[in-house]
């Protein structure tokens, strides 16, 4: 296992990502990938007033991932006299994906512009900006007309039915959606539909409604939580405790099921109805994580947008618009989760990710300083410290990490989180800390025995010390064909065939880890060393100075230079001595 890749599986998910993103089975087409700035972007030069310097300041701004600065030289540029078409359409882009929907709407393509998929896109964005601006039955309009078609027609048919309850349309805003074997689409459009029941006064087909969607399971809780709220407007206090028990019989953990529960045993107040536009911005987001599943971050971010028009103060949007924005455009994702609220039960989520964006930046010291200050504002909340303890270790910080985790694991009742010990572990690992290593890897693998993460690091962990080399060989075999795609895990099942002696093997196995990892300097290490064994010493020697272009730490650095230098190769013997009985 790569030493840079010995990180803890991300402790907290995106709301409604892959579980949901899966069951999208309409077909899509895949949108130009996201900016991705390599490294510090230089001043855009002043483009001056010509359409085309606009154009070009523009196209730069948004090679770089900075999409504000885009929307705002590729508008100028569509403002002027005798624009070309292209200029107009790349404007439209850009002001979307900068989220200045208003002007988006007002450059959006008409029916004698470029592509279908463009002009498809600009009328579900006069919809919304319709919706947005109270004029449901202009949106309606928009979003149900032959304009709103693919690859744009479902989030149109998802949106419909708002815009129509909003004009007083009930026909068409309670005839159930289409979602032509969208299944994530379906499933929301069904879930949006009982809602709009309630709203219209009709709870009896509203119940109905989320009776036939539980009959289908709850793999994500929603429609537990929103039929629960249902009955609780009701004063049908018995049945909302009865349904929100069942739900956590099977989800103990299950935060937000406590919390309604808890509401309800109470005859606490029950959430209200949300608002047509705020439940239309929230009708997005589950489409939008599942394009954000399926790699298609374009039209995620479009979509966002358009969430946000609606409902300005849609938390989880926000969150995702600073995930997706992150990688290229740091401050833009910072001023995105920015925008949660501290009331919301979103904002531990948003500063934790808003601490991320400084770490990956290289402010660690800003990035701790967040962690902190969230931490002494929510003192109890274990995502919190969890997200302490990552960015202590990532900075090499390892005792305080440990206690962090420590607190954590004590306060965590009979049974911790398996990731909190796979965490310390690596920590103590780091510290030389032999025994706390393998005690907290039991402990880890007594919670998830199957867990190909856990797997791997304990098999690794025996491998680099030539201990249990038959057992660790077993152990990473069972985490490989768990999860074949894992370059870090391919890397320690090579490394258990070198340290074993089978060099062959050794060499098939971390070839195949360097395709999956090509950019990690450890795999790359590894694979110099096979070559070298098997008398490919050209081929090491090449391994070993890509290993010095990959950023490596010092102590493989230095040893990737003893090597080059060195007319013996490498110092690692394939069994180190003295060998353990278990071997």
């Amino acid at each position: 296992m790569a030493e840079t890749m010995r990180r803890l599986p991300v402790l907290t998910v995106l709301l409604l990502g892959a579980s949901l993103g899966a069951c999208a089975s309409q077909p899509t087409l895949s949108p130009p990938p996201m900016p991705v700035a390599s490294g510090p972007v230089a001043p855009t030069p002043d483009p001056g007033t010509s359409p085309y310097g606009l154009f070009l300041a523009g196209q730069a701004a948004q090679d770089e991932g900075h999409l504000v600065a885009a929307s705002a030289y590729l508008g100028r540029a569509a403002a002027t006299e005798s624009e070309p078409g292209f200029i107009r359409n790349e404007a439209f882009n850009a002001a979307l994906r900068a989220g200045d929907i208003p002007a988006a709407a007002a450059l959006a393509p008409t029916p004698d512009d470029v592509s279908l998929s463009e002009r498809h896109l600009g009328a579900v964005v006069r919809g919304v900006e319709a919706l947005a601006e109270g004029k449901p039955k202009d949106a309606y309009a928009q979003l149900s007309g032959p304009e709103a078609g693919f690859p744009h027609k479902g989030i149109a048919t998802l949106l419909a039915p708002f815009a129509a309850a909003g004009a007083g349309d009930a026909a068409h805003a309670l005839a159930r959606p289409d979602m032509d074997g969208d299944g994530v689409g379906q499933f929301v459009a069904d879930l949006d539909q009982a809602e709009l029941y309630e709203r219209l006064g009709k709870p009896a087909q509203a119940e109905a409604a989320f009776k036939t969607l539980m009959q289908g399971g709850d793999q994500s809780g929603l429609i537990t939580v929103s039929y629960g709220a249902f009955l609780e407007r009701r004063g049908r206090w018995a049945d909302a405790q009865a349904l929100y028990r069942e739900r956590g019989s099977h989800d103990p953990n299950n935060e937000t099921i406590a919390e309604v529960l808890a509401r309800a045993q109470k005859h606490g107040r029950p959430p209200s109805l949300p608002g047509l536009r705020q439940r239309a911005s929230e009708a997005m987001l589950i489409p939008a994580a599942a394009l954000i599943a399926q790699k298609q971050q374009i039209y995620a971010l479009d979509y966002l947008r358009l969430a946000l028009r609606l409902d300005p103060a849609n938390n989880e949007a926000w969150i995702l618009v600073g995930d997706l924005l992150a990688p290229a455009d740091p401050e833009a994702a910072r001023a995105a989760l920015v925008q949660v609220a501290p009331s919301s039960d979103r904002y531990v989520a948003a500063r934790d990710k808003l601490a991320w964006t400084y770490q990956r930046a290289g402010d660690q010291e800003q990035a701790l300083k967040i962690a902190r200050e969230t931490l002494t504002s929510a003192p109890g909340n274990r995502e919190v410290a969890g997200t302490l303890a990552d960015l202590l270790r990532a900075d090499e910080q390892y005792a305080e990490s440990a206690t962090v985790l420590t607190k954590l694991i004590d306060g965590a009742g009979p049974k911790p989180d398996w990731r909190l010990f796979y965490l310390r572990a690596s920590a103590y690992d780091q510290l030389g800390d032999t025994d706390k290593t393998e005690a907290d890897l039991a402990a880890a693998l007594k919670l998830e025995p199957d867990e190909p993460e856990l797997l791997n690091f304990q098999a690794y962990f025996w491998i680099d010390r030539g201990q249990h080399l038959k057992e660790a060989l077993a152990m990473v075999q069972r985490a490989a064909d768990a999860d074949p795609q894992s370059g870090e895990i391919i890397d320690s099942l090579g490394w258990a065939y070198y340290r074993l002696g089978d060099f062959p093997s050794a060499v098939e196995k971390l070839e195949q880890a360097v395709t999956l990892e090509p950019a990690i300097a450890e795999v790359n290490d590894h694979l110099g060393d096979a070559y070298w064994r098997v008398g490919r010493r050209t081929e090491a020697e090449f391994q070993w100075r890509r290993v010095l272009s990959l950023n490596p730490s010092e102590r493989l650095r230095i040893r990737a230079e003893a090597k080059l230098a060195s007319p013996s190769g490498p110092d690692v013997s394939p069994a180190p001595l003295p060998l353990t009985s278990a071997q």
